[in-house]
Parts: structure tokens; sequence; C-alpha cells
């Protein structure tokens, strides 16, 4: 069995291939042993980085033929599509399509946050915004953009669901490239800190649908500031 670490680079060159259109959706793979010279890994570490790709669906295997490379509306592993949605000419589409995710997700997270927030939790999101008015008056966006991931991700965890907190996990880092983008504009960092604190005290009341509606008020806001401010 191949090392990991050579695996998931051989993966991720693989992969970065596939999106940069070296290799094409919808045509046939090339054969692995090709492949492993072109990537300059063994034929067994490149045969397992294309049966990790298939368990993602980025690859298709056709019996009695070679692998297909299946297009992006194809695939099903996390990672693949947040690593295409990260890629060249993605910005703007990935970036809304991110934020209709954390609209559903972490709507919810508010609501079971307000019912289940510990005392420590409260203390957590404190800090976060303290932090990021600290921040944003010291014209600091990497730490404003730090805390402002802490105080999301305390909700996340004050809802106290195992799973949301896994199916999060994948989405940090494209969540962190795009806070850093809306962050460094004035304005926006003033609206954040404004509708974080409106999600703080909500969640301090333990209104669960008061909660969700200010986080949902919140991903608005943050739509606006990306179309008009942005994108725009």
């Amino acid at each position: 069995m191949p090392r990991p670490s050579r695996t998931h680079d051989a993966v991720d060159q693989l992969l970065d291939a596939i999106i940069d259109g070296a290799l094409t959706a919808g045509e046939q793979l090339p054969p692995e042993g090709q492949l492993a010279v072109e990537f300059g890994v063994s034929r067994l570490t490149m045969r397992e980085a294309v049966r990790l790709l298939q368990a993602q669906g980025v690859i298709v295997q056709v019996p009695g033929s070679r692998h297909r490379i299946a297009p992006v509306a194809e695939w099903t592993g996390m990672d693949a599509v947040v690593r295409h949605a990260r890629s060249a000419g993605q910005r703007k589409q990935s970036s809304l399509e991110l934020l209709e995710v954390r609209m559903m997700i972490e709507t919810g997270a508010a609501r079971l946050a307000a019912g289940r927030r510990t005392d420590e939790d409260l203390a957590v999101l404190e800090d976060a915004l303290v932090r990021m008015s600290e921040h944003h008056e010291a014209g600091d966006v990497d730490g404003f953009v730090a805390a402002d991931l802490d105080f999301h991700d305390a909700i996340i965890r004050a809802a106290e669901n195992r799973i949301l907190v896994a199916a999060i996990r994948p989405l940090t880092a494209m969540l962190e490239e795009t806070r850093g983008e809306t962050s460094a504009v004035h304005a926006i960092r003033e609206h954040a800190i404004a509708e974080h604190r409106t999600v703080l005290e909500a969640i301090r009341a333990g209104g669960a649908t008061e909660a969700r509606d200010a986080m949902a008020r919140h991903m608005q806001q943050t739509h606006e500031d990306l179309v008009g401010l942005v994108f725009g």
C-alpha cells in the first residue's frame, strides 16, 4: 500500500489536472501507467489515487474500457467539489453558492444554539465579537477574519450536533478565503459586527426563532454586500 501522503499528493495533482482542463470531463482517463510517469509516482500510488477519486464521483469506472472523467455536476465528494469551487473562474458563483449553503446550515445551527448554549459558549462568542471590533478598528483584516470564523465556529459547536460539526469542516478553507475577500471592505466589516451582535443577543436570550431569524438577516446582509460591494 502506498504511503498516504504520496497518495494524497497524487490525488491533488490528478484533481488539479481535471479542474484545470488538462484532462477533460467526459473523456477517458489516460492509462494509470502513463499518469504515474507524468506525475512522478508509482503505478500503485496512482491506482490508489484513481480509486479515491472514484469514491468522490470524479472518475467513473467503465466495465471493459478505461475509466471516464465525470462532469463536475456528477461529483459527489465534498472535498473535490470545494476544490473546484475555489479554482480560477469560479469566484463569484462559488461565493454565492457557499452563502446559500451557509444560509441553510447556519440558520439552523443558530436555532439549536439558542436552546443549548452554555455560559462558556456565550463567553467564547463575546470574546470573538470583541476581537472583531478591535481588529476592525486597527484595520487588521486577517485578525478580523480569524475572529469572525471563531464566532461562527462557536455557534456550530454550541448547537451540540456532531454531524453538523463534521459537515461544515470541508467548507472551512473556502470560507476563510471568501471572508478575507469581503472583510477587506471597511463597510462590510461594520455590517458584520452589527449583525453578529444581534445574533449573539438572540442566542443569549434563548429565543430559537429569534436566533434563526437574526442569522438569516446576517446572511442576507452578507449577500447584499457581496453583490453590491465586492462583485458590483
